[in-house]
């Protein structure tokens, strides 16, 4: 279970993905889960990755999506 911090953080990142990606943060969510960059990287990595630009971050986790797979 993820502390109010990371989901909190977790929501921030669905919406900021959907605006950039032209996707809906239901469509976003899905793409993280069933990849599992939401449950592998961005609750666990909170720490490192709240410390980072919204721009950083949504190019970061594109890169990550794209390494596996997804077509964004």
């Amino acid at each position: 279970m993820c502390s109010k911090k990371e989901l909190d953080f977790s929501i921030f990142m669905l919406y900021s993905l959907a605006e950039q990606w032209n996707m809906t943060p239901v469509a976003v969510y899905k793409i993280l889960n069933s990849t599992g960059i939401l449950d592998n990287y961005i609750i666990p990595c909170y720490d490192v990755l709240h410390t980072q630009g919204k721009e950083y971050l949504v190019e970061d986790i594109t890169e990550y999506a794209r390494e596996k797979g997804v077509n964004v």
